[in-house]
């Protein structure tokens, strides 16, 4: 798969794992009790594959980018 159909799958897992838990957070019995427990597995398994293709050089959906860290002032590196 390319980047772009794993980042909309990843999306769409993380949707339907918002709702499945806002179903269990209401006290709704869900019809599938395992259902959550495989959503995040399968987020987790999407996001070591998208990992594994950035440090094998490939190109993976861009994620946030953490702020860097300059230098501060008055200090040479």
């Amino acid at each position: 798969m390319d980047a772009e159909t794993i980042g909309k799958k990843l999306t769409e897992l993380r949707d339907e794992l918002m709702h499945e838990r806002g179903v269990a957070a209401m006290g709704g019995a869900p019809p599938n009790p395992g259902k959550i427990r495989a959503l995040r597995k399968n987020i987790a398994r999407i996001l070591t594959i998208m990992r594994e293709e950035e440090l094998a050089g490939g190109v993976a959906a861009p994620r946030k980018a953490a702020p860097s860290k300059a230098a501060p002032s008055g200090e040479e590196t």
